[in-house]
């Protein structure tokens, strides 16, 4: 059997960092890590090949080789999705679906000829077992949740490694929070399942053997969910493993209670752990309160960032305007908090319902509910209708992402964020592959981009200053660049 899997390529969002991989000549951020574990669950002696439309075409070739199509997917996918599947189909190809799109929204697919919903490692073994008697049924799925020490090694060797700047892995599914607007309790439950640190070892090693030599990201919801096994058992195997291997860094997600554990925070570092995306949400303790994340309210929420920070991991934050709660004041609120705090990557979004959570469930009741989400949750949409007038919130929204990612403020930022910034070793240390990146930011940025005057004012702040993050400065220099073009989109 030959299978072709294939991902779908994203829309320009703020998290493809598509204007800022033309810097280091990278074509996708990640790959698909989905699909290379689908792939290591499929028979061995099956050919597989993979192909991620963020990175190469789908082409004819490829079509006429396969003798059957798997596509995984994201919400954020599904145009691209709709155009490979009959694609497929006209090229004479059953197609296999899966992941979080097909898994919210599979009876709107009906050219798909088998679902795998769910968790694959419960749901594809039953499928491959009647396919090979010749009665495979369309939709498997089930409420059970997978243990992923059952989980094998994804198949990395079949993506073409050169392409990404960053490779994945994953450890834990779960999330002991509940969240009213966050879909991950309601796909991956609240229990924190993880894989043995033995098996994460394995996987680092058998991306190391490839070559691999840069960032790798930990797609965990919340790595911390599991503080036990992470502080005894994760860390300590990577701490050890790192002593032998040079080259690699770590960045993850994570809830704020991470700033409460110092210990924790310093073993992420003495891990690897360079960076940490956090969900703030709000600065609003009622916004905070009204939406389920206890975790966040009662807290000096910027003191927590700049605790994390000044420990050595830049935090990067996720905002939500939008909570019935919210009053007109609030976008000058979240402006303040985001500049005072020195989060440079600060993804702001209206609130946003997905199937599956109680805030939609609330809002269904409500007659609230405006049709079905984008999956971009910072493309200005909403599938909901909120308490503040639409026009108001709009605004008021567009208000933020003018003031945040302007060059003024943004570079502002930079500086702010620098300051408190305490790095790793790994961070200050200037290697050869740095230099072409900087000098086509000093053309792009410092000669012939509109920012120039804030670009060489950071250099110069950071060389005096900080000189040994000077390679972190141009980095975010260049990530500035991306985040204002697809804020300028979203204003306009």
């Amino acid at each position: 059997m030959k299978i072709l899997l294939i991902y779908p390529e994203f829309p320009d969002t703020f998290w493809s960092f598509k204007h800022a991989l033309k810097f280091i000549r990278k074509k996708a951020a990640l790959p698909p890590l989905g699909l290379m574990t689908i792939a290591a669950l499929l028979p061995e002696n099956w050919s597989k090949r993979l192909v991620d439309l963020n990175v190469a075409p789908l082409t004819d070739q490829d079509l006429a080789w396969a003798d059957m199509a798997f596509i995984g997917a994201m919400i954020v996918q599904s145009q691209q999705a709709r155009t490979i599947i009959s694609r497929c189909k006209s090229a004479g190809l059953k197609v296999v679906a899966g992941g979080p799109l097909f898994t919210n929204e599979h009876d709107h697919f009906e050219e798909v000829d088998h679902f795998i919903l769910n968790e694959a490692e419960l749901t594809l073994p039953p499928f491959l077992a009647d396919l090979a008697h010749g009665e495979a049924r369309r939709v498997y799925l089930t409420p059970e949740f997978a243990d992923l020490r059952q989980t094998p090694v994804p198949l990395w060797a079949l993506a073409n490694r050169k392409s990404y700047a960053s490779m994945s892995i994953q450890f834990s599914r779960g999330c002991p929070f509940q969240c009213d607007f966050c879909n991950i309790t309601a796909l991956l439950g609240r229990k924190v399942r993880t894989k043995q640190a033995a098996q994460i070892i394995t996987e680092m090693d058998s991306l190391y053997e490839l070559g691999w030599r840069g960032n790798i990201f930990f797609v965990d919801d919340n790595l911390i969910g599991n503080k036990h096994k992470l502080k005894t058992e994760l860390l300590p195997a990577l701490i050890e493993w790192r002593q032998h291997r040079k080259g690699i860094t770590f960045n993850t997600e994570a809830s704020i209670d991470l700033a409460d554990d110092e210990a924790l925070v310093k073993l992420m570092v003495k891990a690897g752990f360079t960076e940490v995306f956090i969900g703030i949400e709000t600065p609003d303790d009622n916004g905070l309160i009204s939406c389920s994340k206890q975790q966040n309210h009662h807290r000096n929420l910027v003191e927590d960032v700049k605790r994390i920070q000044r420990a050595g991991l830049q935090v990067q934050g996720g905002f939500i305007v939008g909570f019935d709660t919210d009053q007109p004041s609030i976008f000058q609120r979240q402006i303040d908090f985001i500049q005072k705090s020195g989060i440079v990557t600060a993804m702001v979004g209206l609130l946003q319902a997905p199937v599956g959570t109680k805030l939609y469930e609330r809002l269904s009741r409500e007659g609230r509910i405006l049709g079905h989400l984008s999956g971009d949750n910072a493309d200005g949409t909403t599938n909901i209708i909120p308490a503040m007038s639409l026009d108001r919130l709009m605004e008021g929204y567009k208000s933020i992402l003018r003031n945040i990612y302007s060059p003024e403020h943004y570079y502002q930022r930079v500086r702010t964020f620098l300051k408190e910034y305490q790095p790793p070793k790994a961070v200050t240390r200037v290697r050869f592959k740095d230099m072409l990146p900087f000098f086509r930011s000093v053309f792009h940025l410092g000669i012939t981009g509109r920012e120039r005057f804030h670009y060489w004012k950071l250099l110069f702040w950071t060389y005096f200053h900080r000189p040994k993050l000077m390679t972190m400065a141009v980095t975010l220099a260049v990530y500035g660049r991306h985040f204002q073009i697809i804020c300028k989109r979203q204003v306009r």
